[in-house]
């Protein structure tokens, strides 16, 4: 889980966002402070080229699924973006996913909203120093639940994180599951985690006014469940 770092230089090194599966075979995408700059690296990542030419996607099982859910079909959208619609407690969140980048990706979002996996979840982790971000896509909300498969990283290694970033939480290379995260005031964080979309103006205005009211600490001063609840009803798109 992510503690916070007391000194923003070392922001870099200390805040991931993990995705690792726990003992009992769920899924975990929370933030942590754990990883070394080293660990973060996307080692073994696929390149969003790489993943384009492949023609299909793989998302072998990892653990039991938070809330029901099947993977996606092998085949992915190719389109240059894709609008959708977060449906929330705090207003609508009006995205655009990158499916020309990050096709697998958006293939796993996709299917997913069509579930409706993520309808009736809590964004359940806001970070408001250090990095600045609202984290959601756990059913359980809790930080350990995912969607009971896994995905590799579609990174270029050149990622950056300003205000707007939509982007997957992850455990290491290769960890991606259902959790993903909002980026409300530009985050140095480093290139590992797979960018497949961003959020529009208003939405980032949205989430600031969730961030001004702050967490609960659990985690530590500005890390925890944000002060104001945000559910998300349905992912439309």
């Amino acid at each position: 889980m992510l503690k916070r770092s007391l000194a923003l230089a070392t922001a870099l090194t200390l805040f991931s966002f993990a995705a690792c599966s726990n003992d009992d075979g769920g899924g975990n995408d929370d933030v942590t402070a754990e990883n070394s700059a080293t660990s973060a690296a996307p080692a073994e990542s696929t390149s969003p080229e790489a993943a384009a030419g492949a023609g299909s996607c793989s998302y072998p099982a990892d653990g039991s699924p938070a809330k029901e859910a099947t993977p996606p079909p092998a085949t992915a959208p190719r389109a240059a973006r894709i609008p959708v619609t977060l449906e929330t407690s705090v207003g609508d969140l009006k995205a655009s996913l990158d499916a020309r980048r990050t096709p697998c990706t958006v293939n796993s979002f996709l299917s997913l909203a069509d579930q409706d996996y993520f309808d009736d979840t809590e964004c359940h982790r806001l970070t408001t120093e250090g990095i600045h971000v609202l984290q959601c896509g756990d059913p359980t909300g809790t930080g350990m639940g995912g969607p009971g498969y896994r995905f590799d990283d579609e990174l270029t290694g050149k990622e950056t994180y300003p205000a707007g970033t939509l982007a997957m939480a992850n455990a290491g290379p290769g960890t991606n599951g259902s959790q993903f995260f909002m980026v409300y005031k530009d985050s140095p964080l480093p290139a590992a985690y797979t960018v497949f979309g961003k959020v529009d103006v208003a939405s980032i205005r949205i989430l600031q006014k969730v961030a001004a009211k702050g967490s609960d600490n659990a985690n530590g001063p500005g890390d925890g469940s944000p002060n104001t609840k945000v559910v998300i009803d349905e992912v439309d798109d």
